[in-house]
């Protein structure tokens, strides 16, 4: 023993977390400097998702997952940001918010939509975990209030109390 703490193998769980993390931060780098679809999800699977750049270590993430998200985002977007638009205070405009912030509630708002198979709780708390690694103040409360008043209207059977 070298008094290192035990390597435990990576959940899956923590791997679509991974994922979700990494299709936040690549639609965010696309909507900043308009990268493509194609040439973004290449970029992290080839270099990022689960390698070492530039001294940071990416946590190894369900490429699929990534791929789904980032992909479906950009295929759906003309969909979810009326969806969030819509969520948003009457005063607020998608356009005034963040580019991380969009980010995050366009993954969300696709993953509510899409991804029947994971339950509301869990794609609304992930999602604010992220918005708490980018922000301290407001925002992981409004993603939180966002994706929540998304999911009582995609899936009312299922929310949250």
């Amino acid at each position: 023993m070298t008094g290192e703490k035990n390597q435990q193998p990576v959940k899956p769980a923590n791997q679509r977390g991974a994922a979700r993390l990494a299709a936040v931060q690549a639609l965010y780098q696309m909507d900043i400097g308009g990268t493509g679809v194609l040439e973004i999800v290449a970029e992290y699977e080839l270099h990022r998702l689960g390698q070492e750049l530039d001294g940071d270590t990416y946590l190894k993430a369900d490429a699929s997952w990534f791929r789904s998200i980032v992909s479906g985002v950009v295929r759906d977007q003309r969909q979810l940001d009326p969806m969030i638009g819509a969520a948003l205070q009457d005063d607020w405009a998608l356009s005034r918010l963040d580019s991380t912030v969009r980010a995050i509630l366009r993954a969300g708002t696709f993953e509510l939509k899409e991804r029947k198979d994971v339950p509301v709780a869990v794609i609304v708390t992930e999602y604010v975990e992220i918005a708490k690694a980018f922000f301290e103040d407001e925002e992981p409360k409004l993603v939180n209030a966002v994706l929540d008043r998304i999911a009582r209207q995609l899936r009312p059977e299922t929310t949250r109390k």
